[in-house]
């Protein structure tokens, strides 16, 4: 009797054709794949930059005081 071993049980089958479904489904994944690569290139990109102006101490901003009087225009005369 012959020995039997994983080559002559199983033959190897020939590799599967990619059909034009699995090329664009390949080619639609490339793309979702590109694109969310970018966004996280950019939201952590704006974290930090977000995380450095908060760690920056805080610049006080001084309103104008309100105290002057203003000048009323001049009153229109009645024709």
């Amino acid at each position: 009797m012959t020995e039997l071993t994983r080559s002559s049980v199983f033959k190897p089958s020939a590799p599967r054709a990619e059909t034009p479904m699995d090329k664009t489904t390949r080619a639609a994944r490339e793309i979702l794949d590109g694109e969310m690569e970018r966004r996280q290139v950019k939201t952590a990109r704006l974290r930090k930059a977000r995380l450095e102006r908060e760690a920056s101490p805080a610049v006080e901003v001084v309103a104008p005081s309100t105290s002057k009087v203003r000048n009323k225009p001049p009153a229109k005369a009645i024709p």
